[in-house]
């Protein structure tokens, strides 16, 4: 099997799969390629926003103490291989053809989402390359996420729970919470991060609670007076500042912290140099990502109200201090892109609107009609809209915002590489 046929066969899933109601297809597939999940050790993470910068903390600990690490996100941001890794290296197109085609030779015509097959793939190159430890990231919701089928993990992570996939996952933040809560299982731990409601602790802790499992306090980490672009904090009388900007990157590594801390309970040996380190140099493709230069960009991919109100802090930090903030936006349809968009704009000196990157993007004359009651807007290809931003910028001591869905972030961070 060639590149172009593993993709093609990759493909030929859709998103979703088949209807489900339990985990039994999911169970289903790991036994067709030999349940490589039962030889692999996990921190399993679920959570509507912080995911990824949470496990990228602890794996990247893991890593400098000198662990194999496994690191499984979604969705991939410039190319498919880059969702599936050991430690800063992406599956090789050999390793992910070989099993892919092992993969197509035992799946049958079962109507499997391409999540599923990407997982089954992920887990026999972790196997086959003997990893340490496994950080896995879910994909939707957890309780009935197709990564939910591993066995007990060394600990469950839920970072924090907002609104978003609620047709999936219910209308609310304690229905939702009920979902990201199903990845606890007995005789594991879990650790919540600190920036959820009462109500979600509660069910958090209940949870935990019912199933026999531990629930881990984070550890002491108080913020250092004002961050700015880069919230420091202090952590066993260290000042840490991480390299990610943003008040809620305080919260996920403070929550990857006392998960390192745990796992040194479990035999891993972490050692605080390389919590230190990996706090402070850590960065994220697409989330709140800051790129220096003339003009500065910010890059985000936050495409719900939680993620928004996140960028929408760093924005206001920004025109604060006389910063101009031109944007170039474009959302999908199955996300609340109204609220999103009347957000941004009230703290836009110039929006651009675009479209044209997903399917299912929403027509960027709509969203500058959405933005045009708050600030000055217009419409254009994502090329066109990006100079024009960077422009205005850099001649107005300002900065460029890329933002909305990830699919508008990946696009854009793979035409400027």
């Amino acid at each position: 099997m060639n590149i172009e046929e593993c993709m093609s066969f990759i493909n030929s899933y859709t998103k979703s799969g088949g209807r489900i109601t339990d985990l039994s297809r999911a169970a289903d597939l790991m036994e067709r390629i030999g349940d490589p999940q039962k030889r692999l050790k996990f921190v399993h993470i679920a959570g509507t926003n912080g995911k990824g910068s949470t496990l990228e903390y602890i794996a990247n600990a893991l890593q400098l103490s000198g662990y194999k690490t496994g690191k499984f996100t979604s969705p991939f941001i410039l190319r498919y291989n880059d969702r599936i890794r050991i430690n800063d290296d992406e599956i090789d197109e050999e390793s992910l053809c070989s099993i892919a085609e092992f993969v197509k030779e035992r799946v049958g015509d079962m109507a499997y989402s391409q999540f599923e097959i990407t997982m089954a793939i992920a887990l026999l190159w972790y196997e086959r390359e003997k990893c340490d430890i496994v950080v896995l990231e879910t994909g939707i919701g957890g309780l009935l996420d197709c990564t939910n089928v591993i066995p007990p993990p060394l600990i469950s992570v839920i970072t924090s729970i907002s609104l978003d996939h609620t047709a999936l996952l219910g209308e609310t933040v304690e229905e939702i919470a009920v979902h990201k809560a199903g990845i606890i299982k007995s005789g594991s731990a879990v650790v919540l991060s600190e920036d959820n409601p009462d109500s979600v602790r509660e069910i958090v802790r209940n949870t935990a609670e019912k199933v026999g499992a531990e629930l881990i306090p984070c550890e002491p980490c108080p913020p250092n007076a004002d961050g700015g672009l880069f919230s420091p904090f202090m952590y066993r009388g260290i000042k840490l500042t991480p390299a990610m900007a943003g008040i809620h990157q305080k919260y996920n590594a403070q929550t990857a912290i006392t998960v390192c801390i745990y796992l040194r309970s479990k035999g891993f040996e972490i050692s605080e140099s390389a919590i230190i380190r990996s706090v402070e140099t850590t960065q994220v493709r697409a989330r709140v990502q800051y790129i220096d230069g003339e003009p500065p960009v910010i890059v985000d991919g936050g495409h719900n109200p939680a993620g928004v109100a996140m960028l929408s802090l760093m924005l206001m930090y920004l025109s604060t201090r006389g910063k101009k903030i031109y944007t170039v936006m474009g959302m999908v349809d199955s996300k609340d892109y109204v609220e999103c968009v009347k957000k941004i704009s009230s703290l836009s000196d110039k929006l651009f609107a675009v479209d044209g990157f997903a399917p299912n993007a929403v027509p960027s004359e709509t969203i500058a009609d959405i933005a045009s009651f708050r600030t000055e807007a217009e419409s254009g290809t994502l090329e066109e809209c990006a100079e024009k931003a960077k422009a205005l910028a850099l001649e107005n001591n300002g900065i460029a915002v890329i933002c909305g869905s990830l699919y508008l972030a990946s696009k854009y961070l793979n035409e400027n590489r």
